[in-house]
């Protein structure tokens, strides 16, 4: 872990800490995911809290080839996962930072074991799946050009992760075709995305598959009720003060939220 992983990873966890923005990239800006994890590392032996989730997010096909993967990983923590209710949830972003909203699946791990003793792929990966609901990520970074630069340096700020917003449980998810259910977002009325789990690469379970196959890759465990974040199904919408959103999935779920002004 270099010097300078070490500065950019400080000052993304101290402007968090006190909710300020980074008008430019806090150093030499990662060109790959190794340098980006190890940015992403740092911050989180700084900051101190466990990962109680990781999210998921989709790396463009013009970028997979030199990143050498198709998704990247950011932890999620405890704090920052909360329960949806039939009300408006009330969120906030960085103030001069990114944020948006991301309509995903959240997917619960029970108990896994020992990373080495399997390797999971998207169909086997449900056998350890214990909770599955629909639900939101607020994302969000300090620094507000964080998704001009490519895949590292958005992954390299705790993957441009804010807030984890868990809506309704799934009924009988093994029996529900996910893959097929359709998505919207809407930003103050306008509908903003529009698609399918199943145009989200191999889908929420090929994330959980990855995420399993990453944590061992890293030397990292996972403890039963770890949350994924599976990944944005119909795109990752900016969002700022003031404004709302809604998420639909299929005609049964509605999550609504409003960011403070």
């Amino acid at each position: 872990m270099t010097t300078d992983a070490q500065e950019i990873a400080r000052a993304f966890v101290t402007a968090r800490r006190d909710g300020a923005s980074l008008a430019v990239y806090p150093g030499k800006m990662p060109t790959t995911m190794e340098a980006a994890y190890d940015i992403q590392d740092a911050a989180m032996m700084l900051d101190g809290r466990p990962a109680a989730g990781w999210k998921l997010g989709r790396i463009a096909p013009d970028w997979q080839a030199s990143m050498g993967a198709d998704r990247f990983v950011g932890p999620v923590f405890a704090e920052n996962i909360m329960i949806l209710g039939d009300e408006a949830a009330v969120m906030s972003v960085f103030p001069q930072g990114f944020g948006a909203v991301e309509a995903e699946f959240m997917l619960r791990l029970g108990e896994v074991g020992d990373l080495n003793d399997r390797d999971y792929g998207k169909d086997s990966v449900q056998a350890v799946i214990d909770d599955v609901r629909v639900g939101v990520e607020i994302a969000g970074s300090p620094f507000p050009d964080i998704g001009r630069h490519g895949p590292a340096v958005t992954a390299s700020d705790f993957g441009n992760h804010k807030a984890l917003l868990l809506g309704p449980r799934v009924p009988d998810w093994r029996n529900t075709d996910l893959l097929d259910m359709a998505v919207e977002s809407w930003i103050d009325g306008e509908r903003v995305g529009a698609s399918t789990a199943g145009q989200m690469l191999d889908g929420p379970f090929g994330a959980a598959a990855f995420l399993l196959r990453w944590l061992r890759e890293h030397g990292r465990t996972v403890r039963a009720g770890t949350w994924i974040s599976s990944g944005a199904i119909t795109g990752v919408h900016p969002i700022k003060a003031g404004q709302r959103a809604e998420v639909c999935f299929g005609d049964r779920w509605r999550m609504k939220l409003r960011i403070a002004d």
